[in-house]
């Protein structure tokens, strides 16, 4: 659909609005296809919405705004166009930021959050990604990520995948690295890095209003061997986040949604029956603010 004049593409399972909804919110340099493996058996119970975020996927790359308050924002939009919400808001890396920055902007909108593998925890990240944020380095990267190597690399997973051999983990970090080797994504995510990140790390930390998650069930979700954000994150926000609960996945980096989807189905599917939605509105943050 379109949207202030842009492009928004999204995957939408079972739009019956009498279920409750699932809003799934993909990283940086993903999409919406980042949840093809989870989205069928959500949809089972559950009305589920996976968007492509501005300058991913499908959707526009416009110049403009990619701050984590401009991506909530698009997503309030997109919401009320289709007629959905309130939501529970599960967001991966990048998607995490905009699930906390949409809660937090727009807490009537969400029943519950889920934060996987998320940013916006700490200032540590994968030092590939802080070098990405050095002035100069989009002109360095056509060189990194050149349209033959996509090529290339396409035919060998689709070998692979013909053989039955198959890399969950490895196909993802494909999939966004042969995103980049199109000129007007990498334009869009290096706006969207530098709105984040800078050479020293994370520059957007939700650490000092993470209390503020209290307001509504939140469950947290990382994998034991992440190389881009560190698991101390996961620690640390199940630590400051009131009534939280943590779920480790044991041999996963940082797609647990991908590695092991069947798991990941399983305890978004506990979160949801055990849990009541949030209360929703500025109330409960009320309370909690008044407390500080």
């Amino acid at each position: 659909m379109t949207i202030h004049g842009h492009d928004v593409s999204y995957r939408l399972a079972d739009a019956d609005r009498s279920r409750p909804t699932i809003l799934l919110i993909h990283g940086m340099a993903g999409s919406s296809r980042t949840w093809r493996d989870v989205m069928p058996a959500l949809a089972r119970d559950y009305t589920v919405l996976a968007p492509d975020l501005i300058g991913h996927g499908e959707s526009a790359k416009p110049m403009g705004d990619y701050s984590l308050g401009a991506y909530a924002s698009g997503l309030r939009d997109l919401l009320a166009v289709l007629e959905l919400g309130p939501v529970t808001v599960i967001g991966q890396s990048l998607g995490g930021g905009v699930a906390m920055q949409l809660a937090y902007q727009h807490p009537e909108l969400v029943d519950r959050l889920v934060l996987v593998g998320s940013g916006g925890l700490g200032r540590e990240v994968s030092w590939l990604l802080r070098v990405l944020t050095l002035p100069g380095a989009e002109y360095l990267m056509p060189v990194l990520f050149p349209p033959l190597f996509r090529d290339r690399g396409d035919a060998i997973s689709r070998s692979l995948h013909r053989r039955g051999l198959h890399a969950p983990r490895l196909a993802e970090m494909w999939r966004a690295y042969a995103s980049l080797t199109q000129a007007e994504n990498r334009a869009a995510f290096v706006r969207t890095l530098r709105a984040v990140l800078d050479p020293g790390g994370q520059s957007v930390n939700a650490t000092d209003r993470l209390y503020l998650a209290a307001a509504m069930p939140t469950m947290i979700v990382w994998g034991d061997d992440d190389p881009i954000i560190p698991i101390e994150h996961a620690y640390n926000a199940h630590a400051t986040i009131a009534h939280s609960r943590l779920e480790i996945f044991e041999g996963a980096g940082h797609f647990p949604h991908v590695e092991q989807p069947e798991r990941f189905v399983e305890v978004v599917r506990d979160f949801m029956v055990t849990t009541e939605p949030a209360a929703g509105g500025l109330e409960p943050f009320r309370e909690l603010l008044a407390g500080v």
